[in-house]
């Protein structure tokens, strides 16, 4: 459960970083961006991405490992 926890927030993390990176250097990268209905809200979205990757970073630390 724990590796799930952080392979979920790595994939967060990635994508709310590359939703980022779009909006503010308009390089191409990403799934933020190419998903119609979050049109206007893409900063929105990639920073509750990130914000979502470390609350998974947090559960996946709180597990016991084993």
């Amino acid at each position: 459960m724990k590796q799930l926890l952080e392979f979920l927030g790595l994939l967060a993390l990635v994508q709310g970083g590359m939703g980022l990176l779009h909006e503010f250097t308009d390089w191409h990268v990403g799934l933020v961006q190419r998903v119609g209905f979050l049109d206007g809200y893409e900063i929105y979205v990639s920073v509750a991405l990130v914000v979502l990757a470390i609350a998974l970073f947090a559960a996946a630390e709180s597990q016991k490992s084993g």
